[in-house]
């Protein structure tokens, strides 16, 4: 029997509820998408589940690239009160903090097309990418833990970049409440060798081109203009915030019993907030945060020295400036509206963008004219957009967002699908060059695998959690 979905207002539908559902479960979509959400059963499933859990407030969401995770739907947004509700890893996800940081250049087109092979190679080749890829910042113990206090801080420190980048990174690039103890010697460990690493699957670099500007004011305080030249990369904190996430799943198993908490899926575990294990799991994960935050700095500093190397010119020449960045596997502490009052209580976004409006004093001073930029990475064939929040979302989603296309196949059938093609060859006919580890990482990857990103931002925009700014089109793509 089908779960039944109802409209209930511009771009928001709502799931029916389970019989132990505490609040609403409610989804964002368009009419282009409703059909492929209401087939895949086992997102509006978890969606339901997400809706049981102990001191959830509001509504479970899920965003229009919902897909299925762990525990939690990807794209799913959930909000537990501080005193009365649980933290879950499954709210975060294996990859905490994966994100998206977007730079721009003083660069046109024109000004790379004719060096785009060479500067594609040099991308691949300077940045590491791949399973087991060693990083060319060698950490012991103690620059791990500073690494896991101080973030993209402790890499600006090193030479990675500049202050100016980290006034436009989401927490200015470090997370308060980091507690390195309570990260496992061999989530450190996994760590050490990974620093300024891309990792493989769908992380990835994108060297572009701003081709459509919608929001044209907005896009000039962003700094961004048609037919500019960007670089999008799409990371996170690797193998040592996979292994925290390993581990306290692990340990909040037993704990989640003591505790006396019944959740539908065990993948859902969950502990209360207030407890040990959840102020325990909050350190570790705001620890693996700043891993991942100083993992992208790096990366974002490498990646503009090998764009240089491609025109053989100096990295000072190029104009390269961080956009912003946005993480987006993340629990967060803060203060939202509900039922009238305002509350303290803990976000969970998982797949899902913060997507604050103008005014907001967490939205950086440059942009809090306009609101958070919103970096939504499309397939590797298409496009992706930069939206800026709206009040919309602080009302009903916790000031959240999409975060990317969504996948639409599995990994295995994206592989069926591709079977036969020359992935490559297809795309360097339209103009897009692409470096892979491997034929079937391109093969997981192909446009057909995921919802059209058009389609996703266009169904926040409706729902008015968001405004669309501008598209960029890739030039050149590297994977691991």
């Amino acid at each position: 029997m089908s779960i039944g979905i109802e409209r209930i207002g511009p771009g928001i539908w709502e799931v029916e509820p389970r019989h132990d559902a505490r609040v609403p479960a409610r989804f964002i979509a368009s009419k282009e998408l409703i059909q492929s959400i209401r087939e895949d059963e086992t997102s509006l499933k978890q969606l339901q589940n997400v809706a049981t859990l102990p001191g959830i407030v509001g509504a479970a969401w899920a965003m229009p690239d919902m897909h299925m995770g762990y525990g939690f739907p990807i794209g799913g947004v959930a909000a537990t009160d501080m005193e009365t509700g649980v933290v879950s890893p499954g709210g975060v996800g294996y990859d905490i903090n994966c994100g998206v940081r977007l730079l721009s250049f003083r660069l046109n087109e024109s000004d790379i097309r004719p060096h785009l092979d060479r500067i594609a190679n040099k991308l691949y080749d300077h940045v590491p990418c791949g399973v087991g890829q060693g990083g060319k910042v060698k950490a012991g113990q103690d620059v791990i833990e500073r690494v896991l206090v101080h973030g993209g801080r402790w890499a600006v420190e090193q030479g990675y970049g500049t202050q100016r980048d980290l006034e436009h990174v989401e927490e200015e690039s470090r997370m308060d409440g980091a507690l390195p103890d309570e990260v496992s010697d061999l989530a450190k460990k996994r760590g050490k060798d990974q620093l300024g690493t891309l990792g493989s699957g769908n992380h990835f670099m994108e060297l572009g081109v701003v081709d459509q500007i919608r929001e044209p004011d907005i896009a000039q305080t962003i700094g961004l203009s048609e037919g500019q030249v960007t670089l999008i990369l799409h990371t996170g904190s690797r193998g040592l915030g996979h292994q925290v996430c390993t581990d306290f799943l692990k340990r909040m198993m037993p704990a989640m019993r003591r505790y006396g908490i019944h959740v539908p899926d065990p993948q859902l575990c969950c502990v209360p907030i207030q407890s040990p294990e959840g102020k325990a799991y909050l350190g570790a994960m705001s620890a693996a945060v700043n891993f991942a935050f100083a993992n992208r700095q790096i990366l974002a500093s490498l990646a503009v020295q090998a764009v240089a190397k491609g025109l053989s010119t100096r990295d000072d020449s190029l104009g390269a400036r961080t956009v912003y960045e946005v993480a987006h596997n993340i629990a967060k502490i803060e203060t939202h509206t509900v039922d009238g009052k305002e509350r303290r209580v803990c976000v969970h976004r998982k797949g899902a963008t913060r997507a604050f409006p103008a005014g907001h004093r967490a939205v950086s001073e440059d942009y809090r004219g306009i609101g958070q930029p919103v970096l939504i990475p499309g397939d590797m064939e298409r496009y992706s957009f930069v939206l800026v929040g709206k009040p919309k979302a602080m009302e009903i989603t916790f000031g959240s967002s999409c975060h990317g296309a969504g996948r639409r196949l599995s990994r295995t059938k994206a592989r069926q699908a591709a079977q036969g093609r020359s992935i490559q060859k297809e795309m360097a006919a339209r103009g897009i060059l692409v470096r892979a580890a491997s034929l079937r990482t391109q093969a997981e990857e192909i446009a057909a695998a995921y919802k059209d990103v058009a389609e996703v931002v266009d169904a926040v925009a409706e729902a008015g959690l968001s405004t669309v700014v501008a598209r960029l089109r890739p030039l050149a793509v590297i994977k691991g």
